[in-house]
């Protein structure tokens, strides 16, 4: 456990990534937490090369979703034998009637529509059928709370999904969520955060990081 000598300050380590490709991330169709989609060729093949380049760090534990997307993600480390969860916490928004919809024209108006709405502060409007950012960030914090409870966990690996952590990041960084939209992702990208227990703070030191995935691109 990293505990300062002098200071007494317990940190935790949160690698933080988004699940790798799936068919309809390939397709532009929205997934959410309705759609259950297997990773595709691509998506494994970045689950690799990310295991690969962090297969050193000492993970005390895997987190991960309900979703077989982000347990397939993780699947090298588990593989290794390492502990894991699943939160459901930590699962996709629903997007209710967009959900595995081809994208349309109409389908594409009403999303535009609805992440405008968010973005001027209209964070408790709900998709048709799913969910508000506020719904969601309420159910992550139960999960964080999980997950934070076990100081004695340093360094956690957690896979989630692309809306869902811009919204978690958001709360983490104490900012509106109607600024959800600052944080980047891409399929297997690493967010890096330390979590100060002494002051109940979280700090994000790498964001949308992909250089795991430079080996890929070159093929």
């Amino acid at each position: 456990m990293p505990i300062g000598k002098e200071t007494g300050l317990i940190q935790k380590t949160i690698y933080l990534i988004r699940h790798g490709e799936t068919d309809y991330n390939r397709r532009g169709v929205v997934q959410g937490s309705g759609v259950d989609s297997d990773l595709n060729e691509m998506g494994r093949a970045q689950a690799q090369v990310f295991f690969q380049a962090y297969q050193h760090v000492p993970f005390s534990k895997i987190y991960i979703s309900g979703l077989k997307r982000t347990f397939q993600t993780a699947e090298p480390f588990i593989e290794l034998g390492l502990p894991y969860e699943k939160l459901t916490g930590l699962n996709e928004i629903s997007w209710g009637v967009m959900e595995g919809k081809a994208p349309g024209n109409l389908d594409n108006e009403y999303y535009r529509n609805l992440i405008e709405a968010w973005e001027s502060g209209k964070t408790n409007q709900t998709t048709e059928g799913g969910e508000s950012p506020e719904q969601v960030a309420a159910r992550q914090k139960v999960a964080i709370d999980t997950i934070l409870s076990h100081p004695d966990e340093s360094t956690v690996l957690v896979a989630m999904h692309g809306r869902a952590m811009r919204i978690l990041l958001c709360w983490l960084t104490n900012q509106p969520l109607s600024t959800m939209d600052q944080f980047e992702h891409s399929n297997l990208c690493l967010y890096k955060i330390q979590y100060d227990y002494e002051n109940a703070t979280f700090t994000i030191e790498l964001a949308n990081d992909t250089a795991h995935l430079l080996s890929l691109a070159l093929a």
